[in-house]
């Protein structure tokens, strides 16, 4: 009996050792339309003094960058798909490596589509978005192999094995201007998320940014008064505030700079949520 007790005991450990999961591993998904997919262009000064801490996990195949779907990898831009551009995420996270101890390090998996509604990342009744869906927008969703939201699960599965999700980052309402029913149709998309990684409202926020703001001149800005009622849908998400955050000639998307303040922002929100109040920017 004792000899059977020792052996129960070393297969138990063997399953635990085989499938390592390092607590200090904060995971990110973000997804939503091109400004979460990144529209700015990356610069030489983007590219260098990277903290190794500030992870990505490729969502799709890039011979370009020497990156294989499913493999983690210095968060060098691009950090969506193999020829977006900076974004966002890319400042949330060195930003977030730059405030949490030496120990933490920050991983993103970024799947989003420039253009798209928030109906694409429906699970149940994305197909019949999809059949509207115009040729150039296509080709970015064929991608992921037709299905968005299927692979930010399938990626957000693997990432489960080597850490952590804390929270889920979107930006995305540009295509889905004036639309009242916007803040359900997010809900449906986090809930979704939720179970199908079997995580916790109350252990993972949902931070969504506004669109370019009034005080820029962006055309979506109109579209911040429905986002700015998120949290009465969702009691455990933030609005992220774009005022002061540069944007581009075409006032729907955002600079460089305005990335990386708007990254910042959601940065602060995410530490402040976990308990970090004394952000360094």
């Amino acid at each position: 009996m004792r000899n059977k007790i020792i052996l129960a005991a070393i297969f138990v450990l063997l399953i635990f050792t085989s499938f390592s999961q390092d607590r200090k591993f904060y995971i990110f998904l973000s997804f939503g339309q091109s400004n979460m997919e990144g529209n700015a262009k990356v610069r030489p000064e983007d590219t260098v003094n990277i903290d190794s801490r500030f992870r990505v996990m490729e969502a799709v195949d890039c011979p370009n960058l020497n990156r294989k779907k499913g493999e983690w990898y210095t968060a060098i831009p691009p950090l969506c798909r193999c020829h977006t551009g900076l974004t966002l995420t890319d400042f949330f996270g060195r930003t977030m490596v730059a405030n949490l101890p030496k120990d933490v390090t920050i991983g993103i998996i970024n799947v989003a589509v420039g253009g798209c509604k928030i109906e694409l990342f429906d699970k149940d009744n994305y197909q019949s978005y999809v059949t509207t869906a115009p040729s150039w927008m296509l080709r970015m969703i064929k991608e992921y192999d037709g299905d968005p939201y299927a692979r930010l699960v399938e990626m957000a599965k693997l990432a489960q094995k080597d850490g952590v999700i804390k929270g889920i980052l979107l930006h995305q309402g540009e295509s889905n201007p004036n639309d009242s029913l916007w803040t359900t149709k997010v809900k449906t998309v986090y809930d979704n998320l939720l179970k199908d990684l079997n995580l916790k409202a109350n252990k993972v926020p949902l931070l969504a940014g506004e669109t370019v703001n009034a005080d820029q001149g962006g055309v979506c800005a109109g579209m911040n008064k429905i986002i700015a009622t998120l949290p009465q849908m969702i009691k455990t998400s933030y609005v992220i505030s774009s005022a002061g955050c540069a944007d581009g000639p075409d006032n729907l998307h955002f600079t460089a700079e305005g990335y990386k303040e708007l990254g910042k922002r959601y940065a602060e929100k995410m530490l402040s949520l976990m308990g970090y109040n004394n952000t360094v920017r």
